[in-house]
């Protein structure tokens, strides 16, 4: 695996965990009962991104750890991938 390849399947693995951790523990300000003036009731009141980072960055190190562990031990390749695929003629 190249190091380009190393980013860009640490940079997917990281977003599609921050996607999935977004709305953990969200309160809205409707919620809070303390609504900004011009913002919608179901606005974050507190979004905690920075702890949210983290728990992303933890999680999505240990996920990379092991799916760029697979990769590079050889346990699942390409053509193997492309075996169970493939479209019988």
């Amino acid at each position: 695996m190249s190091i380009m390849s190393a980013i860009a399947l640490y940079a997917i693995i990281w977003f599609m965990t921050l996607f999935l951790v977004l709305p953990f523990r969200m309160k809205t300000q409707g919620e809070a009962g303390d609504v900004v003036p011009g913002t919608p009731s179901s606005a974050p009141s507190d979004a905690q991104m920075w702890r949210k980072a983290r728990l992303v960055t933890i999680i999505a190190t240990a996920a990379y750890v092991v799916i760029a562990g697979i990769i590079l031990s050889e346990v699942v390749t390409f053509a193997m991938i492309e075996g169970i695929t493939r479209a019988p003629r």
